[in-house]
């Protein structure tokens, strides 16, 4: 169900596999992909034993999220947090904007990890529900406030049958790869300071106390990338012009707080599959740049690295 009203605000670490691999240019296309494929594998993993781990501990709700004992969660949130506390950010908690992640996955050709989505009202084009795969046609998911957390075969009713909707794939596309590329690093570094970061009106680096602007130089110099204005307007002038469709993960997205208007008063670090990480006065969230706010009140995008 789409959240409503939560009274908690969204968190969220970010860390890496330590897999090891070969340097990249020793990597053949075959090690390459088998690396990948087992660092996804370990991450579904590590996201379902986490949702496994809240059975019986958390109830059902589309009016508030908890993310501490007693949990409270909707099916959107309960995902969100489970894949949030291994270090996967879906940067949502809504089931329409996590249908537009990853790629479609086709029903007969699902593996863990995977979302799924189903619709049982007959009315709009929106998924109500969506779920964990977890493999051998089991799905994890927060059913209802009957339920709670379960696991389900999917041919156990026929609700999953006839309310099919979708499938996602979210892993490896919402994963940093080995290694990271200057982007990558960006969208990581944005992350990585979230919880530690305080939003201001002074930059003292020493003591994580930023300005908005501040937060995205800071976020740039960690990843190797220098530029000498923490001012939102200045910042705007820098690098290369980007159009929205065209957005890579470390791009400077700017946004006004009023429709229509060119000032730049926020700004988002734009982290790869809509996701953006934003410096507000409440401290720095991350949210899509499907979500209407952020698609009424967009001006432009630069691109800082080469």
């Amino acid at each position: 169900m789409k959240k409503t009203i939560f009274t908690a605000a969204l968190a969220l670490t970010v860390s890496c596999s330590s897999i090891p691999v070969l340097p990249a240019a020793l990597q053949t296309p075959e090690v390459a992909a088998a690396a990948s494929q087992q660092a996804v594998n370990q991450k579904a993993d590590q996201i379902i034993a986490t949702g496994k781990s809240l059975i019986g501990k958390a109830t059902y709700s589309n009016t508030q999220y908890k993310p501490t004992a007693p949990y409270r969660f909707s099916c959107a949130t309960f995902l969100m947090y489970i894949f949030e506390q291994n270090g996967v950010d879906l940067g949502t908690y809504n089931e329409d904007y996590m249908l537009k992640q990853g790629k479609a996955v086709a029903r007969n050709q699902l593996q863990k990890g995977d979302l799924v989505f189903f619709k049982s009202k007959k009315t709009g084009t929106d998924p109500d529900h969506v779920g964990i795969y977890i493999g051998n046609n089991k799905l994890l998911h927060m059913a209802d406030s009957k339920q709670n957390i379960v696991i389900s075969d999917m041919n156990s009713k026929p609700y999953y049958k006839d309310n099919y909707f979708a499938a996602r794939r979210v892993l490896p596309a919402l994963m940093t790869s080995n290694p990271a590329n200057t982007g990558e690093k960006i969208a990581n570094n944005a992350f990585l300071h979230k919880n530690s970061a305080r939003i201001g009106t002074a930059n003292v680096a020493a003591q994580k106390r930023f300005t908005a602007g501040g937060y995205v130089q800071y976020v740039l110099s960690q990843s190797g990338v220098k530029i000498n204005t923490t001012t939102l307007s200045e910042q705007m002038k820098l690098g290369t012009t980007v159009a929205r469709n065209n957005l890579q993960q470390g791009d400077i997205v700017f946004f006004s707080s009023a429709k229509g208007s060119k000032n730049p008063t926020l700004v988002g670090i734009y982290a790869g599959e809509h996701r953006i990480v934003i410096p507000t006065k409440d401290g720095v969230i991350t949210r899509v740049l499907l979500a209407d706010y952020y698609k009424d009140r967009y001006i432009t995008a630069k691109r800082i690295i080469k």
